[in-house]
């Protein structure tokens, strides 16, 4: 997450937080389930 943190010039518990939020949202279990979500769905 750090990486992820870095590229976008944000605080890791934000990216935490947004990432938890999306999974959330997409009623998934993990960032990967989440990203692979948003793919199908033309999200990304």
């Amino acid at each position: 997450m750090a990486d992820i943190a870095g590229r976008l010039h944000l605080a890791e518990g934000t990216v935490r937080n947004y990432l938890s939020n999306a999974m959330q949202k997409t009623q998934t279990r993990t960032r990967h389930e989440a990203a692979r979500y948003a793919r199908e769905h033309d999200w990304l």
